[in-house]
Parts: C-alpha cells; structure tokens; sequence
C-alpha cells in the first residue's frame, strides 16, 4: 500500500517545486548582499540566512500537507474555525498591525513578520472549493448556490484594501473569480454575480476613493509611458528595472555582477529580483523561472481536469491559478506592463509568509495528484483484475 502511494506522487512537479525554491535562495542571496549591508548594517548572507530558515521550515510544511489527505479539507470542522481565524487575523492588524511600506498588513513578532494576507489567499481557495463543491447540484440557482460563499470572500477583500493591500485583494478576487467561472455556473449566474460586484464596490471605491486614487497610486500609471522622465521620483523603481533588465542582454553579467543591486534598484531581493536574474542571467535566467512557473501551473490546471472529485479539481485550479496570477503581476509590474503593485515573485522572492503560504498550496496540489493518479492507476488494475475473475467464472460482471 505504502509503495503504491509513493509510486503514485506526481516527482515531476515536486522537482520543479523544489528547483524553483533552490534558485530563488541562490538569487535572494545575490540580490539581497549590498541591501543588507548598506541598509541595516549587517552581514551580508542576512537575508539569505533568513531565508534558508523559511525554506527548510517550508520543506517539513510542504512534506506534511503532500502526505495530509486533501478531502479532510472540506469538513466544516475545518473549514468554520479556518473561516473565523483569518478573519480575526485580518481585523486583528487593525489593533496589533505593524506598518511598512505604508501599509499595516503584518504582525510583528520579535525578528519575525507574519502577513494574514498571504495565509488567506489559500484559506479562501479551500473555503470557496469547499463550498461550491458541495453545492453542484443546485449550483444555478443562485440565492441558495451561488451567493453564499460570497460573504467571506467580500469581508477577506474588504479588510485586506483596507489596510491598504490593493494588490493581494485584486489577487484573492481573481482567483475566486477563476474557481467561481470552473464551478460549473451558467453564464446567466455569471452575469447575475457580476453586476452585484459592480454594485457593491462602488460605495467600497468612493469610501476609499482619497487612498485608490492618491496622487502616488496615480503616478504608477503615468509613468509606464516613459519612466525615466520621471527617474529621480515615480518612475525611480521602473526606470532601475529597465536599466537592469537591458544590461543583461542575453547571457547576463554574470551571477552576483549586478550593478543595480548596489543601491540603485529598491526591493532588488523581494518584487524586483526578476530584474536582478536579468541583469545578472540575462534571457536564461528568465526563461528558466518562467519555464517552471508556467510548468507548475500548467500541471495544475491538468490535475485540475483529470481530477473527478469537484473538491479536488476546483482546489487544484485555485492553486494553480494563485500561482500563475501572482507570478503574472510580479513580471508585468517589473516589465512595465501594468503598474508596481508589490507582489512577490512565487517561491523566488524574499520572504517567509509567501513560501510558506506556497508550501501548503502546493503540497495540497501535489496530495491530488496523488490520489489522482493512485485512484487511477490501481483502481483500475482492481476493476481489470475482477472481469477476468468473473470471466473465468462465466459470470456477468458490470462496473
């Protein structure tokens, strides 16, 4: 029994998992020397020893939740007392929150800080695959199918752009769009849903219309034009990533040769450290990352659909989906295709709530993978094995 389940686990996507993390150490160490030397005045493998904690406290998370069955995630159980402590986590940073980067998203625990935020991005992917899972055989009428789980989801966000976090709310509300579109909604429901979120985020934006619309979350647009008319103030960020990204060319400086690092490129080892692989590795080193991130996702989404379990299949296209949709953010606002929104890059950057939030989605995706391909595979070789019996017996056997 044991083998078979070690047989049955997806080692591909472990690999990749695994590859990715490795790398972004190496390149949080690169990034993240002249930082901690000039900024705090501490050794310089600072934040690469930080960081190697918070890998190996992430391996034994990620070893656990591969092996923890997934379908025990649906238990209310579970789900109540998951629901009602982050949204307690959330209104707690209200009272207890730190500050940084103007936002009072952290608890601040000795030399650690722990971001809610990050933690409920998978609360509310497992809250909301939970929920409509259960749901499928009323899942079109919409007052008793559809609106429901919404309340969680509409309490998360709003505590989250609160703080203000506008980039882990917009995140959150794309992946709960993307489980809410694979639940097997008519479009009608669809179309119901999303002139109730239009209704509703409209006193939402005017209430908060003085933080969305400030003069700083503004330059963030008008600068993508031309950042480096505006260098030495909004465009800073931008016109350093450029610089950054153009010097590594194709083949790259070479690994810890990056110039924008020493003090030019701000957050060079947390949302910017897809510049610095730039300028460092050039093209390989950002179509390595790119290639595994695009790899763990697309396996995913194919967990996803060979998945008969409506729990399994909509927890897998949510993690997979938080992963693609994050990593897109991060490169876009590093690229200047959309504005800086401060979003880590996945398993790459510094910090240690993000990779253990990734630890614990991930290991869930690769336990479906599991139980997938072990339901598959000896399932069938049982049902094979049965017909031949019944056959040798001259019996009438039907699955």
């Amino acid at each position: 029994m044991v083998k078979k389940i070690l047989k049955s686990y997806d080692y591909s996507l472990i690999l990749a998992i695994f590859l990715l993390s490795a790398f972004g150490l190496i390149m949080v160490y690169s990034a993240s020397m002249a930082y901690a030397v000039q900024r705090y005045g501490v050794a310089s493998d600072y934040f690469y020893q930080k960081q190697k904690l918070f890998m190996l406290g992430s391996a034994a998370v990620f070893i656990f939740t591969a092996a923890f069955p997934y379908k025990a995630l649906k238990s209310t159980k579970f789900l109540l007392p998951m629901v009602m402590i982050s949204l307690v986590g959330l209104f707690g940073l209200f009272v207890f929150g730190h500050v940084a980067g103007n936002a009072q998203s952290w608890f601040k625990i000795g030399p650690l800080s722990i971001q809610p935020s990050e933690f409920v991005k998978l609360c509310v992917i497992i809250y909301l695959a939970a929920v409509y899972a259960k749901k499928q055989q009323y899942i079109n009428k919409f007052n008793q199918g559809v609106l429901p789980p919404l309340a969680y989801l509409i309490l998360a966000c709003g505590f989250i752009a609160i703080q203000p976090d506008f980039g882990t709310a917009l995140i959150i509300a794309l992946i709960a769009i993307t489980i809410i579109f694979s639940s097997g909604m008519n479009l009608k429901n669809i179309m119901k849903l999303m002139l109730m979120v239009l209704i509703l985020i409209t006193p939402v934006i005017l209430v908060l219309w003085n933080k969305i619309f400030s003069v700083k979350r503004l330059d963030r647009f008008t600068v993508l034009s031309d950042p480096f008319a505006t260098a030495q103030n909004a465009g800073f960020h931008l016109a350093n990533s450029y610089i950054a990204i153009g010097s590594g060319g194709i083949n790259g400086l070479g690994l810890g040769r990056s110039i924008q690092k020493l003090g030019y490129l701000p957050e060079s080892h947390t949302d910017f450290i897809m510049a610095i692989i730039a300028e460092e590795l050039g093209i390989w080193g950002v179509g390595v990352v790119i290639l595994l991130l695009g790899y763990i996702v697309l396996r995913g989404i194919y967990i996803a659909l060979q998945c008969k379990d409506p729990f399994g299949s909509l927890l897998a296209i949510g993690i997979s989906s938080m992963v693609g949709i994050q990593s897109f953010i991060n490169l876009a606002g590093v690229s200047g295709v959309i504005p800086l929104t401060g979003v880590p890059l996945p398993f790459v950057s510094y910090g240690g709530s993000s990779l253990l939030q990734l630890a614990l989605a991930t290991g869930i995706l690769v336990n479906i993978s599991m139980f997938v391909k072990y339901e598959k595979k000896y399932k069938n070789k049982q049902d094979q094995k049965l017909i031949k019996e019944h056959q040798k017996d001259g019996k009438v056997f039907s699955i």
